[in-house]
């Protein structure tokens, strides 16, 4: 199985909800055993940056991976959050 963890933070406070939104689409995506989009609490009593938004999705393997971010609800996700995104980190590994 892989893991997909991707941390997002939006550029402006006003955008949050448009982000979160865009987000929203890539669970309307079939080619996935999971996925989640949630907003960070930013609990963390550490001091600093934190995300504002966390996508975390569960793959069979790399095909099912690829075929999920080859889904054009993935492009539309794209086109809505690219723009008023300021950070994106990514990391996917393989569990089980």
């Amino acid at each position: 199985m892989i893991r997909h963890i991707v941390f997002f933070t939006a550029r402006s406070a006003d955008d949050l909800d448009t982000v979160y939104d865009g987000l929203s689409l890539l669970t309307g995506i079939p080619d996935k055993l999971h996925l989640e989009v949630g907003r960070n609490l930013k609990t963390d009593p550490l001091p600093g940056d934190s995300p504002d938004f966390v996508v975390y999705g569960e793959f069979t393997d790399e095909a099912q991976l690829a075929a999920f971010k080859a889904h054009p609800l993935y492009q539309r996700s794209i086109e809505i959050v690219r723009p008023l995104r300021d950070l994106r980190i990514a990391a996917d590994y393989t569990s089980g």
